[in-house]
């Protein structure tokens, strides 16, 4: 143990000689940020960038304070379960190397939202530029032309509106959307469409009241549920946590002398890390699923 902490030592010393007068931080930040770059999933990268650009990526700071509070709060647990420097060590470690995940999941969470926002709004629009131009290519024109999209939901109604004028029909533009944006309310919209411009109908006006009915619906219950999740995210969290802290219950019954006693029989040693296995397990898939499955349909 004590080899280890020394190659610690060793390893800040040797990168603040060879960067005498620059901050030892900042390089490292930047090294951690070049190796992110570079092995990174596209898909993260992606939803990374649109993150950073509504303002709701965390700073280095911020990322800072996570690696210290998991890498602290792994350690403390770690520790009240075995008693073992070395233990504590390696959860810490374990603890730190799923901040990318988490991470990706967050960022996951706000592209997702981001999108389903883009698309409330694709759809509205279009609904009302329609009930003016009677025309579905004509509508996408105007909500192009209005400035209220955002790429990369307006980089595609610019796809859609140059295959209908390739094609002269609707029907790959309709195809090409409901691919990407399989949302229900994107294709029910786009059926609707369809069917007025096949068909010819006269009176569209009620079908268009309606379909925007639903469309103020579903957002409704969609926020609703965003909010009566994040409250429940932090209980959950609070569950979690104290799931953790359940040994010491155990250690105040059994005493401490007679707990730590018990850690020398392995199969106490396997019980205990398949109790935190389990528990941070949990924990992770509490969070993809509060991440992941936004509520949007």
């Amino acid at each position: 143990m004590e080899l280890f902490i020394l190659l610690l030592i060793a390893i800040f010393i040797m990168l603040y000689r060879n960067y005498k007068g620059k901050n030892v931080y900042k390089y490292i930040v930047e090294q951690v940020q070049v190796a992110y770059d570079k092995f990174a999933p596209y898909s993260f990268k992606v939803v990374r960038e649109k993150t950073k650009e509504l303002g709701q990526e965390y700073t280095a700071r911020q990322y800072t304070v996570q690696v210290i509070i998991f890498a602290g709060f792994a350690g403390i647990v770690s520790y009240i379960y075995f008693y073992n420097l070395l233990v504590s060590i390696i959860y810490m470690v374990v603890a730190v190397s799923f901040i990318p995940y988490l991470a990706f999941l967050r960022c996951k969470r706000v592209y997702s939202e981001f999108i389903f926002e883009q698309i409330q709004v694709y759809t509205t629009n279009t609904i009302m530029e329609f009930a003016t131009t009677q025309s579905f290519v004509k509508s996408l024109e105007g909500v192009v032309n209005s400035g209220v999209l955002e790429d990369p939901v307006l980089t595609d109604v610019n796809h859609m509106i140059e295959l209908a004028y390739q094609n002269g029909s609707i029907d790959e533009s309709i195809a090409f959307m409901n691919q990407k944006y399989p949302y229900y309310i994107v294709k029910n919209m786009h059926q609707l469409f369809l069917q007025i411009t096949k068909e010819g109908a006269r009176d569209t006006g009620e079908s268009l009241d309606n379909m925007q009915l639903d469309i103020d619906m579903l957002v409704e219950s969609v926020y609703r549920d965003r909010i009566e999740r994040a409250t429940f995210h932090k209980s959950f969290l609070r569950y979690g946590v104290m799931l953790f802290l359940m040994v010491m219950l155990m250690q105040y019954l059994l005493g401490r002398e007679t707990y730590i006693s018990l850690l020398d029989r392995w199969y106490i040693q396997v019980l205990l890390h398949a109790v935190l296995i389990i528990n941070s397990y949990f924990l992770l898939k509490g969070e993809r699923y509060y991440n992941e499955n936004v509520g949007v349909e």
